[in-house]
């Protein structure tokens, strides 16, 4: 069951009157949108409710954020992922979407919508179309225009009552508390001087900030939060001010909410300092999550030095400009599409915004320079989460090159193509390495490692043919210009091939050609190193068991001396199946649930499918068959959501046929078929924990 529901960071205030009517909508709509201005709390509503209606909806709830995407390019992706699907097939995207939630009774929020609605509408309505029991819950500022949309506006709260003065209050104690923390500065004495208990001023003043401000829920976050800087007094009277200057000005074409929203940011812009001022700007350059080495490297220049950037993003902090969000392995940071726009604005102003699109491309070249170059360290699974993380501005820094420097374009789809690829992202892997490598046609390695990469994601989408033409194409280039690591690199992907088609020997022979090729030791380099491990697979595939042992064995050491965990989960594979063709279920048990473990922190379903299937093999011929049928059941469930049947070297199936037949007889029909339901069924995460902590026997 999907849950992939954001944290609620901040406490929820009020809204009690829509919560009730988008819960009866989402019972009896199978379409509700939730309509409103920039910053009314559209998306904050989505999340409660969607929070509150999982009861309605077996198969959970998956919510995805479409604010980063600039285009309609990484829609589908976008949406799959929210999905839990990891498509390793060449099939239509859509298709593959469609297919995997047939049969699913679930909730798709997609929160954002408003510069995608044509693209949205499209993928709604086949989505609607194709999977019986699914709702959708869209924010826009805009409806999708569809038949049978449920239309829920969404107001600012009620600018005299009860609930904004309250959202008001609770945010000006936040921030007061933030400013009080140790360096805080000169703003704690402000603070003290509006919370005093006789100050009787205070709520007259509140609530005359949360008529001013319509009872916007954004425009009233961004007031409070100069409770750091000022007393709530202090914030009226200025408050007042800008809004007296712009009255002076005419009412404008726009709507009165918007014009109110966009001054309160503005109001916000102004109280920031210049350099302050000059940080949002920047930012605006990045559309997902960043973090702060990104901030310094593409925002700092001119007056504003690199080591200012960490107290001044700490100050738009503070101000509610940037918000902080939790990163898998540190804090990382975002900026609401609102207050992005009037940034970019501000950008576009000091015509800089050609010149941060250059630096932000350049900087996340080098990010992938820097991933690639620590694939084979202790460091390895790292760079994977931090490559996932940074996904939208590795596509934003690619859309920029295309356009500016097709070459470029090309080295960076080259050098993060193996990353997508091994955690499932193929469709976008091959649809950039294809437009990069048309658009620079040139020969180089550059151009080598582009194809070598589409090679690589061909092959798992299971285009063998055209897989091994690149995989020759690679290997005449890196003859022609006398790479040793291009020629190791082409090596593995004809090797892997063969593998994959039956053809062990092949895969022996074309291996150790390169190897020959290119004198060396396993872990000199990562190309290398998959080589030996192709090696490995085919000894096994031949038969040679206690030689593919003692190599396996070997180049495992290697990676856990090193902290590598690519290579070893492969191999730990290997010794798996070994163990269970020299009948040592028992070792093979161990080596499958390891196997596991290093593709669970890679991310890779892929991996984690192939896994549960040697696993349930070994706990099978251990002779536990229920607990067998749990473990295939799982793994099926896996291998759905990258949209195959089981796969893998062919050298598996017949043992895994066998020893699905074993369960069966020692389970019974009955019971077999019952646990491997549970498995399959039953939510992935809990049902993976479950299969690497039950212990046969």
């Amino acid at each position: 069951m999907l849950g992939n529901i954001p944290e609620e960071s901040t406490s929820f205030v009020g809204r009690n009157w829509e919560l009730f009517r988008l819960d009866r909508a989402l019972a009896r709509d199978r379409l509700v949108t939730l309509v409103g201005t920039g910053g009314v709390g559209k998306s904050r509503l989505a999340l409660r409710a969607a929070r509150e209606a999982q009861a309605l909806f077996p198969d959970g709830v998956a919510w995805a954020d479409l604010s980063p995407l600039h285009g309609d390019r990484l829609l589908l992706s976008t949406v799959s992922d929210a999905c839990d699907l990891a498509d390793h097939t060449p099939r239509m995207p859509v298709d593959a979407l469609c297919e995997w939630l047939a049969g699913k009774r679930l909730l798709l929020v997609l929160d954002s919508c408003e510069h995608l609605v044509d693209p949205c509408r499209e993928l709604v309505a086949d989505l609607l179309t194709a999977v019986a029991d699914l709702t959708v819950l869209v924010t826009s500022r805009e409806p999708l225009g569809m038949e049978g949309e449920r239309l829920i506006e969404v107001e600012p709260l009620a600018p005299g009552g009860p609930d904004a003065l309250d959202l008001f209050t609770q945010r000006v104690a936040a921030a007061s508390s933030a400013a009080e923390s140790p360096g805080a500065g000169t703003a704690t004495g402000a603070v003290g001087a509006q919370t005093g208990s006789g100050d009787a001023r205070r709520p007259a003043a509140a609530m005359r900030i949360c008529r001013r401000l319509e009872g916007i829920p954004l425009a009233l976050e961004l007031a409070a939060a100069q409770a750091g800087r000022a007393t709530v007094e202090e914030i009226a009277e200025r408050l007042g001010s800008r809004f007296d200057v712009l009255s002076t000005a005419g009412p404008g074409v726009q709507p009165q909410r918007h014009r109110t929203m966009r001054t309160t940011i503005g109001w916000s812009h102004e109280l920031c300092a210049p350099l302050e001022r000059l940080l949002w700007a920047r930012l605006t350059v990045f559309r997902g999550d960043f973090d702060l080495e990104s901030a310094r490297a593409v925002c700092s220049g001119g007056p504003l030095g690199a080591d200012a950037v960490d107290a001044l993003l700490g100050r738009l902090v503070a101000v509610s400009v940037v918000s902080v969000v939790a990163g898998g392995d540190g804090i990382r940071y975002r900026m609401l599409d609102t207050i992005r726009e009037y940034g970019h604005l501000w950008l576009r102003a000091l015509h800089e915004e050609g010149d941060l699109a250059e630096r932000h491309a350049d900087h996340f070249l080098r990010f992938a320079q820097d991933a690639d170059a620590g694939w084979l360290s202790a460091d390895q699974t790292l760079w994977y989460r931090r490559i996932a993380e940074a996904d939208t501005d590795l596509c934003t820094a690619l859309d920029h090159l295309l356009a500016t420097s097709p070459k470029r374009a090309l080295r960076l789809a080259g050098l993060v193509g193996f990353f997508w690829s091994c955690c499932g992202h193929l469709h976008e892997a091959r649809g950039y390495l294809e437009q990069a490598l048309a658009a620079h046609p040139l020969d180089g390695p550059d151009r080598t490692r582009g194809l070598w990469a589409l090679g690589v994601t061909l092959t798992l989408q299971g285009e063998y043919e055209d897989a091994q033409q690149i995989g020759e194409q690679c290997t005449r280039a890196a003859w022609r210009e006398g790479d040793t690591e291009e020629l190791l690199a082409a090596a593995y992907l004809t090797g892997l091939i063969a593998l994959l088609t039956g053809r062990p020997i092949a895969a022996q022979l074309v291996t150790e050609h390169g190897l020959g090729a290119a004198p060396g030791e396993p872990f000199d380099s990562a190309s290398r190193l998959r080589c030996h491990l192709v090696q490995v697979f085919a000894l096994t595939g031949l038969g040679k068991l206690p030689e593919a042992r003692e190599r396996a064995l070997w180049l495992r050491a290697g990676c856990v001396e090193r902290g590598e965990f690519w290579s070893r989960s492969y191999l730990d594979y290997q010794l798996a199946l070994i163990d269970l063709l020299t009948g040592n279920p028992l070792d093979a048990a161990a080596h499958a649930r390891s196997m596991i473990e290093s593709k669970r922190g890679l991310g890779d379903s892929f991996g984690i499918a192939l896994g549960l299937d040697v696993l349930a093999a070994a706990i099978a011929a251990a002779g536990d068959g229920e607990l067998a049928g749990l473990v295939y059941g799982t793994g099926q469930s896996f291998w759905r959501t990258v949209g195959h049947p089981q796969r893998g070297t062919p050298d598996l199936r017949a043992v895994r046929e066998e020893c699905e037949r074993t369960a069966r007889a020692n389970a019974g029909d009955e019971a077999y078929e019952s646990a491997y339901q549970r498995g399959l069924t039953a939510d992935p995460a809990v049902a993976l924990s479950t299969a690497l902590g039950a212990r046969s026997g």
